[in-house]
Order: structure tokens, then C-alpha cells, then sequence
């Protein structure tokens, strides 16, 4: 009573802690056509690919997101991931197993791995939220979670300040990994991808740590072409 749940897009109280039905209607969730790769929405639905995807190798094998990365997804991600709105994570997780379970069935994913924050910005915020999400995630699916092999060794800045060629540079040498990774398909757990520079240099680490394939889950991504 004295702290109902709130759909964490609109503030609208809910009767269980999730997304009000008018919002569940209105906001833009990924659909066909999307990109083979990244999963961006594209125009051209005779298309495979995105634009980025097409002038761009990745070192990930493919990906998947629930939403655009537009308001009010945006509002409610940066809540989320600013302004300790841990909560929103329990909705953000819930969608992602509900809409991706089959998709990491099918890619035969045996773990989970959160991209890691520098222990300084951890300790600042005092959460990791795409630590947060792959728990909800590993408790929705039944798939083991490792929080604790991907390090990330390199303060970088914010990626969302910098452009494409700059997020490069930025991300290089972020992460370093702690053992083996013991399984042949991993599947990354992020918040946003806008051009996947953070989630390849995540994949170019676990693949040298023994991953065969790496996949990825975020809750929102930027528009394709």
C-alpha cells in the first residue's frame, strides 16, 4: 500500500509489477523486418541486414532487443540505470524472458554474462543494472548466470558521448576475463545497443576465453536503415 508498483513507463499504478496496458500498446517494440545481425528495425523488409551491420564485422554472433531506444523507453532505461530505479529491472527482465526464452533455446545458450561496470563507476552507482537484468533473466529462463568472469579492467567514458569511431578506441582493452569460459554459447546482457562496439569487445574477451559463439540481449536499441 504504502509503495504500490508502477508501470515504469507512465508512474500509472499497477496491480502487479509490470507495464500498464496502455503502454504495452504504444510503445515501439522491435518487429519485422529487422536486421539478421543486431536486430535493428529495418525499412526494406527484402533486406538482411542494417546499414551499420553491412559496413561492420561483428565479433558477436547475433543479438536481440525489446524496444527503440526512444522516449519513453529511454526515460524509464536512464531511471533505471541513473536513478536507482532497480525495480524497473524485475519488468525489464520479465519481458526479456517472455519475448528471448525461445531465441536462447533455439542458440543454445548455456550462460548468462552482464557486461561489467568499472569497480569505480560500481561503486558510485552502487548496482550493476545489466547485473541486475541477468539475474532476473537466469531466474525466468533456468540458465546459470557468471558475473565474475568478465572484469572490466578500464575506466572508459560514457560511450553514449562519443562517436563511432571514438567508442572504438574507448572500449578497446576494457575487459579482461578471469578464467575458461566452460561452455561453447554465451549470451550478453546489456542495457543499449546504439553501434555494438561494447558488447564485440565483450565477445572478442569470452571468445578467447573459450566461447565458440556469443549472442546478446539488450532491453532497448537504436533505429536501422
Amino acid at each position: 500500500m504504502l509503495y504500490p508498483a508502477k508501470c515504469p513507463f507512465c508512474g500509472k499504478i499497477v496491480r502487479d509489477n509490470g507495464i500498464c496496458g496502455e503502454c504495452r500498446e504504444s510503445l515501439p517494440w522491435v518487429k519485422e523486418p529487422h536486421c539478421k545481425k543486431c536486430g535493428k528495425p529495418i525499412r526494406d523488409a527484402r533486406a538482411e541486414y542494417c546499414y551499420d551491420c553491412k559496413v561492420k564485422s561483428h565479433i558477436f554472433e547475433e543479438g536481440r532487443s525489446l524496444w527503440l531506444h526512444q522516449s519513453p523507453v529511454s526515460d524509464a532505461v536512464y531511471a533505471f540505470k541513473y536513478q536507482n530505479r532497480r525495480i524497473y529491472g524485475e519488468v525489464f527482465g520479465e519481458e526479456l524472458a517472455e519475448k528471448y526464452g525461445c531465441f536462447l533455446k533455439r542458440r543454445q545458450v548455456e550462460l548468462l554474462v552482464p557486461i561489467p561496470l568499472h569497480k569505480k563507476r560500481r561503486r558510485r552507482r552502487g548496482y550493476n543494472q545489466a547485473e541486475l537484468l541477468s539475474r532476473l533473466l537466469s531466474e525466468r529462463t533456468g540458465l546459470p548466470m557468471d558475473a565474475d568472469t568478465l572484469v572490466r579492467v578500464k575506466a572508459t567514458q560514457p560511450q553514449k558521448t562519443l562517436g563511432n569511431k571514438e567508442r572504438h578506441e574507448n572500449i578497446r582493452g576494457a575487459f579482461v576475463s578471469r578464467k575458461r569460459i566452460q561452455c561453447r554459447n554465451v549470451a550478453l546482457i546489456d542495457d543499449i545497443y546504439t553501434t555494438g562496439s561494447t558488447l564485440d569487445e565483450a565477445a572478442k574477451i569470452l571468445r578467447k576465453a573459450g566461447a565458440e559463439k556469443v549472442y546478446f540481449l539488450t532491453i532497448s536499441i537504436g533505429q536501422g536503415y
